[in-house]
């Protein structure tokens, strides 16, 4: 992805996932299971497994449909991950244990709640990384980071959610431009890539106007961890400390039958970038999918860093709201090769 870099090109270049050990992920769900209800409720460790083949060996060893099993979002495969799982409780005893004999995975917690899991449901995700073999120039890594940790990053859709080499992109513009419609579990998947990839081309052009920190005339910006958002009023006295404290951010659509829901100069923004991609967007609105907004930046949370120069190896953790990449971190601060 030829995506611009808000703080430039970095000067430093590492290696990124060497082992699992060094991409820990840990899923927060933002409230505590009741321990009572109808539905199991597992917070299982991985290492090396996609989300999905563990939600099918949960699915075999309590005798239900994959369907049945719940999670809230898809973690990484190379890495070591902590993530919650739910199922309809077992009319039968079962052994849970199974799970490690069959898969790198582990059940850290066995509880229950009310409700089965749904997508989208978690808080956010803790990340605890490490950059190995750093090369180049160290001298100005500390004031990067710090940076970084105080006005953000751009939030990009990262690389993972167009597929491998691009896949989902090509298939959804193939579906757009009179191909043959995919199957009913793919046709979400593909939709949000056509979203993203618009999402990220108006990032893009913000970026390289050196707008993106700074609200245009008619933008919704959206309440720090909110979906919803408001269009300033003209001559806002406080609206550049709360854009500074990170209360509000300026935004971007996420396409769909109402547009880009921008007034003025941003919505005359927006449907530029949109024409130049038309094919997506009207794909979109085809298939009736709802406007909405995203931020354009992400402030890593409880952000902490490490550089070993002696070893040459940079550790950072930090927390990120659900639906925003460590990637997308990541690449602001060091060029990475995974």
């Amino acid at each position: 992805m030829n995506l611009p870099y808000a703080l430039g090109a970095p000067d430093v270049h590492g290696l990124l996932r060497s082992q699992a050990e060094d991409f820990v992920v840990d899923e927060m769900l933002g409230f505590v299971p009741d321990g009572r209800g109808e539905h199991v409720w597992l917070a299982v460790r991985k290492k090396g497994e996609n989300t999905a083949w563990v939600a099918k060996q949960l699915s075999r060893l309590a005798g239900c449909s994959e369907r049945d099993v719940g999670y809230s979002g898809l973690k990484d495969r190379h890495a070591i991950t902590t993530q919650w799982f739910s199922l309809p409780a077992p009319r039968r005893a079962v052994n849970w244990v199974e799970l490690g004999q069959k898969t790198a995975a582990e059940i850290i917690v066995i509880t229950r709640h009310g409700r089965k899991l749904r997508r989208g449901t978690h808080r956010g995700n803790r990340f605890l990384l490490k950059v190995r073999r750093l090369e180049g120039d160290l001298s100005g890594l500390n004031a990067r980071l710090e940076q970084i940790a105080r006005l953000g990053v751009p939030n990009w859709f990262a690389e993972q959610r167009f597929g491998h080499d691009g896949g989902n992109l090509d298939a959804v513009r193939a579906w757009f431009a009179g191909g043959k419609a995919p199957q009913r579990g793919q046709q979400g998947m593909l939709l949000s890539t056509a979203r993203s990839e618009l999402f990220n081309a108006i990032l893009a052009r913000r970026i390289k106007d050196g707008t993106w920190l700074q609200p245009l005339q008619g933008e919704p910006l959206m309440l720090d961890g909110r979906h919803s958002f408001f269009i300033a009023e003209p001559g806002d006295a406080a609206l550049a400390e709360r854009l500074t404290s990170g209360d509000v951010h300026t935004s971007g659509a996420l396409w769909g039958k109402e547009g880009s829901q921008a007034q003025g100069e941003c919505a005359e923004l927006e449907l530029a970038v949109i024409a130049a991609d038309i094919l997506l967007a009207e794909g979109l609105v085809r298939e009736g999918l709802e406007a909405a907004r995203r931020p354009l930046r992400v402030i890593p949370q409880d952000m902490h860093w490490h550089v070993d120069e002696r070893n040459c190896v940079l550790s950072v953790g930090f927390v990120l709201p659900a639906g925003s990449y460590a990637t997308a971190v990541m690449r602001e601060i060091v060029s990475v090769t995974e």
